[in-house]
């Protein structure tokens, strides 16, 4: 199970799922540079840090490397809540209180989801009352 990624890791990571694509220390310290102080050596260390922890793959390119990720975004917050709900002590009182948490919109993406996930003749609605 993966541990939550920090803040800065999590900023690193956003731009490496969003451009998927093998990015540079450098385009990523351009990109974070928009938003916050921050030097090379600090972003490239989580990069670093990021591969040792098996987020990214990285080959070296001249003097540098580039990082790709080794998972989705959705992959890594799938696992997230994986380990959250396996945690509970009451995983259907879990996701109850999850379900009642969540947006028209998450709903609907969840309804879309377990039609993708069940076979055609499981039902994923409460009957009517």
């Amino acid at each position: 199970m993966p541990r939550p990624l920090g803040e800065l890791e999590d900023a690193v990571m956003t731009r490496v799922w969003q451009w998927n694509r093998p990015v540079t220390v450098r385009e990523v310290l351009e990109d974070l540079q928009a938003e916050r102080t921050i030097a090379y050596t600090t972003v490239m260390t989580v990069m670093d840090n990021l591969h040792q922890k098996g987020w990214v793959r990285r080959e070296q390119e001249g003097r540098a490397y580039r990082y790709a990720a080794v998972s989705t975004r959705a992959a890594y917050s799938a696992a997230l809540m994986h380990e959250a709900w396996a945690r509970s002590d009451n995983a259907a009182a879990a996701l109850v209180d999850f379900f009642g948490m969540m947006s028209p919109e998450q709903t609907a993406a969840l309804r879309d989801a377990l039609r993708v996930v069940q076979p055609a003749d499981v039902r994923t609605e409460p009957p009517e009352r």
